[in-house]
């Protein structure tokens, strides 16, 4: 049993251990492409699957399931707790340029920089970005979705900083086409 001090970097399926990246930038690829609307849950999967394991063609068919699981709990810091839904508040991609930022600071480094940085630890600096920019973004997101009622500072922000606030409404291009199509009719 590993203790909340290990950095892991296998995942256990059916008593077998099998390696995977653990690199901060390879989970964030996967987040982008769980978020990405032109891809089915299946080939999300998939791309988790393929990105997260080394050795991932090894694993059994019929462990596949537990693979996946097994993945989210380590993207999710080991975590198995039921997840409730919530209202999206980050875009890894769209945030990049603020999160990275504030992670620096915390890190005391330029994390880009690092040729390796496992995803626990820099989740862990993430947990712990204090005021900044992107918390300011941030608050003022979870304000908007619990409809909760802005300062007039906080108003002003949006307004002069609305493509940092703004989440862009990820659509698929059968999305997009449809809208253009009805838009025609308008």
């Amino acid at each position: 049993m590993r203790s909340g001090y290990d950095l892991p970097t296998s995942i256990e399926i059916n008593g077998a251990e099998y390696n995977i990246r653990t690199d901060y930038r390879n989970i964030l690829d996967i987040l982008i492409a769980c978020a990405d609307p032109e891809l089915t849950p299946y080939e999300q999967q998939e791309v988790m699957f393929d990105i997260l394991y080394i050795d991932g063609e090894s694993i059994p068919l019929s462990d596949y399931r537990e693979a996946c699981e097994k993945a989210v709990e380590f993207i999710d810091c080991g975590s198995t707790e039921e997840k409730k839904k919530s209202p999206r508040l980050i875009d890894w991609q769209q945030d990049a340029g603020i999160i990275v930022p504030a992670v620096n600071k915390v890190a005391g480094k330029e994390i880009r920089a690092l040729e390796y940085m496992h995803w626990w630890t820099f989740l862990s600096f993430f947990m712990e970005i204090g005021d900044g920019l992107f918390s300011q973004v941030l608050s003022i997101r979870q304000k908007k979705a619990k409809r909760k009622k802005l300062e007039k500072w906080e108003r002003e922000f949006e307004r002069e900083n609305s493509s940092l606030v703004k989440l862009e409404n990820k659509m698929s291009e059968e999305e997009k086409e449809t809208i253009r199509n009805m838009e025609k009719w308008l």
